[in-house]
């Protein structure tokens, strides 16, 4: 049962802060909240060996419930895979609690914040530790209500609020899609236990339709989760949290959810050749897609939001490739150096009291030495820079897609070409050439710095966890020398800037995907419920209800006059009913 205080940790954590959090200072509680995580991360290191040396281990938690041969129950299951997770989400995740108590500490909600931070983790650690679909889906909900949460913490602005309800509704789109993947497996398979379906699914013959409807189902809900074409919008929007919060689903929690699943249902793919190539169509779009928008935008937080869906791209498109040990390589490369990267940008942000725009930065090498030497590490490490982690991730990827075909491969070398053009325009405008800001920036504190510096350590060095059995010189060469170029251009072209925008051309408006979506689908949706609240409901319901209603009231008020408690009308009454009847009986 050691592996169950992985989770229980962080929901402690959670349940403390929200039940004795108002006795505790602001220092207490982020230190508390850290603690937890970092509790879970030791746990998960002590169980390597014994996943080593056991392969995997499952701890069956409770029973659902039980209707016939059907048995619904939730259960651990740690292994290789679900292990990686874990210390990536509690590693990254610990990180940027620590860094959050810096951050925060002028924040009314302070433990609130925290709190949710907690059940955050809390929730993804369930999401990939779950030995089932059912049990996935759980945290995949869960970790959608925390976004939700901590999107919005500053709720009272109506814009930020607006981007967390964006948020959850888009991912529910994609939810959807996975609840009918979880409704097929039961129809197929009776259950949705990772052992008993992928030992049914390897029964049937490559190509089977089931399979193939599971696994597209499926994803379609790692589009949501994941930030993929076309559900990738609210990713953006995020931005309206705090820059942690950025950070933690960036690079370490929700958006890896899609791509674990993809991951942890290669056994669909792999019998899917169909749906392996939606996967890789969608993935190399949405990389492409990403790294375009990501070269105009004037938003730090924005410009490295598109980076990720981008980067997001890569590993799908390496799970759509058949590369699976190339897309969860990048993506724990991708964990270290873009929680780097939003951490450090939130240290440019607290520097300059809350400015995102690059165009009014500039020269901030100078006034913040430290933060511009980690932001360098990462984003050295996000263009695939020789030897930062990136690099070697990156190369897993295209060789895999070079072996597979040369039009992928050259749009995904494409896609790198465009994020070291990115990424050294966002370095350049913000820390080379000089100060185009009216405000006086500041050095971080330690407890930002530490964090910071940790990431940098790991955003440089892990590419050698995992070395290519071969290491290509001539990647190594046009790498070097094509982003050497690119540094050089950039330099020239926006050190000395002027302008304070750029907010001009259809990149910059991210190809009106939002306005057409709000054409396709928002307003009609406002139209049709605008024709049920103003026509439909008041005319069609609600009016021959009203107008039956007023008849029984209006002939109540009538007949209510018979009763005026004169005998003589009732006498006059009662002999014209016997005439009546009379009359009716002689006529029969």
């Amino acid at each position: 049962m050691t592996s169950f205080l992985i989770l229980a940790f962080p929901l402690f954590g959670f349940l403390l802060l929200n039940v004795f959090g108002c006795f505790f200072s602001k220092r207490v509680s982020g230190f508390l909240a850290s603690a937890s995580v970092l509790a879970s991360f030791a746990v998960s290191v002590l169980m390597l060996r014994d996943v080593f040396l056991a392969g995997a281990i499952r701890v069956p938690l409770f029973t659902w419930f039980q209707v016939g041969q059907t048995n619904v129950s939730f259960a651990l299951l740690l292994d290789s895979l679900s292990l990686l997770m874990c210390l990536m989400i509690t590693g990254v995740g610990f990180l940027i609690h620590v860094y959050s108590i810096g951050y925060m500490h002028e924040e009314e909600g302070f433990t609130r914040y925290f709190s949710h931070l907690n059940l955050f983790i809390f929730f993804m650690l369930f999401l990939v530790l779950s030995d089932s679909f059912l049990g996935m889906f759980v945290g995949w909900e869960g970790v959608g209500l925390c976004s939700y949460l901590l999107i919005g913490f500053w709720f009272q602005t109506a814009a930020f609020g607006q981007a967390a309800k964006k948020a959850f509704l888009m991912n529910r789109v994609g939810d959807l899609g996975f609840i009918l993947g979880i409704l097929a497996m039961i129809m197929a398979f009776g259950s949705t236990q990772f052992s008993v379906v992928f030992s049914g699914a390897s029964q049937l013959p490559i190509g089977s339709g089931i399979i193939t409807v599971i696994a597209l189902l499926l994803f379609v809900g790692a589009t949501g989760k994941s930030a993929q074409i076309p559900l990738f919008t609210w990713l953006p929007d995020a931005m309206a949290g705090p820059t942690p919060v950025s950070a933690l689903i960036h690079a370490a929690t929700m958006v890896t959810a899609g791509v674990y699943m993809v991951a942890r249902s290669h056994v669909f793919y792999m019998s899917s050749p169909i749906a392996s190539t939606v996967v890789l169509c969608v993935g190399v779009s949405t990389a492409l897609l990403g790294a375009i928008i990501a070269t105009r935008q004037s938003d730090i937080k924005k410009i490295l939001a598109y980076s990720t869906m981008s980067q997001l791209g890569l590993m799908v498109s390496a799970l759509g490739l058949g590369a699976y040990s190339a897309a969860l390589f990048h993506m724990l490369t991708h964990a270290f150096f873009k929680a780097l990267l939003f951490l450090a940008a939130g240290s440019v942000i607290h520097a300059l009291h809350g400015e995102q725009n690059v165009f009014k930065m500039g020269g901030l090498r100078k006034s913040l030495p430290f933060t511009f030497g980690v932001f360098l590490i990462g984003a050295l490490a996000l263009a695939g820079f020789p030897p930062f982690s990136g690099f070697f991730s990156k190369d897993m990827i295209l060789l895999a897609a070079l072996d597979h075909s040369p039009l992928v491969f050259g749009l995904l070398v494409l896609v790198s070409i465009l994020t070291a053009y990115y990424v050294c325009r966002l370095v350049v405008l913000v820390f080379m050439g000089t100060s185009r800001s009216d405000k006086t920036a500041h050095e971080s504190s330690w407890i930002m710095q530490i964090p910071l510096g940790i990431l940098a350590i790991f955003a440089a060095a892990s590419g050698f966890l995992h070395l290519p059995e071969a290491l290509h010189p001539e990647f190594i060469v046009v790498t070097l020398l094509a982003i050497g170029l690119m540094i050089a251009w950039c330099y020239r072209r926006f050190s000395q800037v002027q302008t304070s925008d750029e907010k001009t051309g259809i990149v910059f408006r991210k190809f009106y995907i939002d306005e057409i979506y709000n054409g396709l689908i928002v307003r009609p949706i406002l139209l049709l419920a605008r024709f049920f609240w103003t026509i439909f409901e008041p005319v069609i319901l609600e009016l021959p209800a009203t107008i039956l209603g007023k008849s029984v009231m209006f002939s109540g008020r009538r007949l209510k006059q018979i009763q005026n408690g004169h005998i003589g009308f009732y006498l006059l009454v009662m002999t014209a009913a016997i005439a009546v009847i009379l009359v009716q009986l002689l006529w029969i």
